[in-house]
């Protein structure tokens, strides 16, 4: 039987503005960066990209290079697309980015026209898709002029390529930069995506204020610290959890260490004191903010997502609870 969407699906789910924008996404988004790839199992992939859409989050984050292998996140997408979402594509913002090393030679990674069009071009043809709805410069080019990179963003959005552009993990002087061009081209940047978790804060420090002055919504990824502001590190590492399975591919710098874990039982305590799971505090956490747009989100089972959504209904923090998530993490 072919898939049918939920009559309900968006009666729960919060829907935020993209800064001064017209357009709202979902206050959770599925990211594909693992889990969705050509070494995972497809219908474990297409059984939580239906209950994602069930549960009312009609935003898929992409990029280029998720898998792995490189470029198989975007053909998996592109077939559960096919065969089941066909005919929910003006209800979905679909996106992509590139940035990040795709093919050898010097037109590969990067920031360049050349890299960002072709890139998106071969997107395009994995997904089965004529436009992305949001297509971002997925990493600041040093050695590019900001002027091309977004420039090609420019020329992106007005090809048909894509709705709307935005940048992620640009400092708060690069985002300024990026958002003057974007706004002198006539093709205003429509968000940026940082990465943004209890451990990893440095959004704080000028970036949310440059995105509020500047109307671009923010999407934080990472929230759950790669897994690690969980529950399931607290005894051991879980052999099917990413820790378990990626253990030299952890990034950022992010370590699984006593320190670490001794912080989050503490933050475990207070989330049940909350009546949610540590993971749904952490979610929470980061949506607190009202410069958030969405909190993006990994998942490896139809689970993951399920809980992430219910942290929805709690997303309040008394300026007690505040005070004492800051002592702990301090």
């Amino acid at each position: 039987m072919s898939y049918q969407a939920a009559e309900d699906r968006y009666e729960k789910m919060n829907y935020r503005r993209s800064g001064r924008s017209g357009l709202k996404l979902p206050a959770i988004t599925l990211g594909l960066w693992y889990n969705f790839g050509g070494v995972d199992v497809l219908e474990n992939g297409r059984n939580m990209i239906h209950r994602a859409f069930d549960l009312g989050i009609t935003h898929f984050d992409l990029a280029n290079n998720y898998g792995p292998p490189p470029g198989s996140a975007e053909e998996t997408f592109g077939k559960i697309l096919a065969q089941d979402l066909a005919p929910y594509r003006d209800e979905l913002i679909i996106s992509s980015k590139a940035g990040y090393l795709m093919w050898p030679g010097p037109y590969g990674e990067w920031g360049s026209r050349k890299y960002l069009v072709a890139s998106l071009d071969q997107s395009l043809k994995r997904m089965g898709l004529d436009y992305v709805d949001i297509f971002y410069s997925h990493r600041f080019d040093p050695d590019t002029p900001l002027e091309e990179t977004m420039g090609a963003l420019d020329h992106i959005v007005r090809s048909g390529r894509a709705l709307y552009a935005g940048i992620s993990s640009y400092g708060p002087e690069q985002t300024r930069q990026a958002a003057a061009i974007l706004r002198d081209l006539g093709t205003p940047c429509l968000i940026h995506q940082p990465r943004y978790n209890m451990f990893d804060r440095w959004i704080e420090d000028g970036l949310l204020d440059v995105l509020a002055d500047e109307g671009i919504g923010c999407i934080g990824f990472s929230p759950l610290c790669q897994g690690i502001l969980t529950d399931k590190y607290l005894n051991k590492i879980p052999e099917d959890s990413r820790a378990g399975k990626y253990k030299d591919e952890l990034h950022w710098g992010d370590e699984i260490n006593q320190d670490r874990i001794a912080r989050v039982a503490k933050l475990n305590e207070m989330a049940q004191a909350r009546g949610q799971s540590m993971a749904q505090m952490a979610i929470a956490w980061v949506l607190r903010h009202p410069g958030m747009t969405s909190a993006l989100i990994g998942a490896s089972r139809v689970g993951h997502i399920e809980e992430a959504v219910a942290a929805l209904d709690n997303l309040d923090f008394s300026n007690e609870e505040l005070a004492a998530i800051e002592l702990i993490l301090e």
